[in-house]
């Protein structure tokens, strides 16, 4: 089976994997959750740098096609603070397309994992999903990130919000 490169899919296939590309400590940040027994609030922009998706039907959208994606993490100022790196498995395929994706993000201090349901593939709507753990002060991480798009060309560009309680 022969990999589709995203140049070849439209827009609506990169955002398959974008459902988790968050956070870095050097992005927008009101402060560390754990230390503080807040909540932490950080928000950073998500530029797709690679998307490969492999299909079981080639030309259509079926259940069981897999993305590979990876990111790069960028702060208010554009500087890059991180990268994601990911996959999607299509769980329903069609035009009301669901896809189950896992995502860890490396950033400054460790790394976030984030997993949940992408739906909206077509019309590249916003999604919500669950942060699941972390490393280093991301340890025990726990809480949401809520994606919007900002861009589809001449890249995808999403903005991820990451609640960290």
């Amino acid at each position: 089976m022969r990999p589709i490169r995203a140049a070849c899919l439209g827009t609506a296939s990169l955002v398959t994997l974008l459902a988790c590309t968050p956070v870095a400590a050097a992005a927008t940040d009101t402060g560390s959750a754990q230390a503080s027994g807040k909540a932490r609030i950080i928000t950073v922009q998500a530029e797709v740098q690679q998307l490969t998706r492999f299909p079981v039907t080639p030309g259509s959208v079926s259940q069981g096609d897999q993305v590979v994606v990876r990111s790069d993490l960028f702060d208010k100022a554009h500087h890059k603070v991180g990268e994601s790196h990911g996959t999607c498995t299509t769980t329903r395929g069609g035009a009301d397309e669901a896809e189950q994706c896992v995502v860890t993000y490396t950033l400054p201090g460790g790394q976030l994992t984030v997993q949940g349901m992408y739906f909206n593939y077509l019309d590249q709507g916003p999604f919500d999903n669950a942060v699941t753990g972390g490393t280093g002060e991301y340890e025990k991480a726990r809480g949401s990130v809520h994606s919007d798009t900002i861009a589809t060309t001449p890249k995808v560009v999403r903005r991820f919000t990451i609640h960290l309680v």
